[in-house]
């Protein structure tokens, strides 16, 4: 897939010393989440984000040529109690997910992935909580059937006091003669 990078992050990045890290929006029911995978807090354009460090790992993060729905399995070890109890309460499914990459030396940022969180499990082994997330790309709703119905009833659900689908159980058995004389 083709991006667009700002020229100074792709200067930084094609340097003979690079730094680069991963920043991941999580947007939670009530509250987004912001993490990365560096130490401290880092403010990245109007949001902080939480250092994870080593405690953050991304698995399945791919680039493909085609338009393939793909997963990204984000794992989070170690983090302090809010971060579980938000894993724990929160509604995240069908919830935005946003990857981004960056350069320490640069503050802009570039879209690696974007997709919905998907399923989460939580193992304790008494020491330390390990958060593992599957994120879907959002191609994924291509592959989803519809639950929309063409029929007039459904049609009004959405755009009321529109009857294009009004007449359509009146000519279904309607002969309609095409090519020859009239009977």
């Amino acid at each position: 897939m083709s991006r667009s990078i700002n020229a100074s992050l792709l200067s930084a990045l094609t340097a003979d010393s690079v730094e680069p890290y991963l920043a991941i929006d999580l947007d939670f029911d009530t509250e987004a989440l912001y993490v990365w995978t560096g130490y401290g807090d880092k403010l990245i354009g109007a949001n902080t984000y939480l250092g994870a460090g080593q405690l953050l790992s991304v698995g399945g993060l791919q680039e493909v040529s085609d338009l393939a729905a793909k997963s990204v399995t984000l794992t989070l070890s170690g983090m302090d109690e809010t971060i579980l109890n938000m894993a724990l309460t929160e509604n995240y499914q069908r919830r935005s997910c946003t990857i981004r990459l960056g350069e320490m030396s640069r503050p802009e940022t570039v879209i690696l992935f974007e997709g919905f969180m998907n399923t989460m499990s939580i193992s304790d082994d008494g020491g330390q909580s390990v958060i593992s997330l599957t994120v879907e790309s959002k191609l994924i709703s291509l592959e989803k059937s519809s639950n929309r119905r063409y029929t007039h009833d459904n049609h009004q659900s959405r755009y009321s006091g529109d009857t294009f689908f009004a007449y359509v159980a009146d000519i279904q058995d309607k002969e309609i003669i095409w090519g020859r004389e009239n009977d």
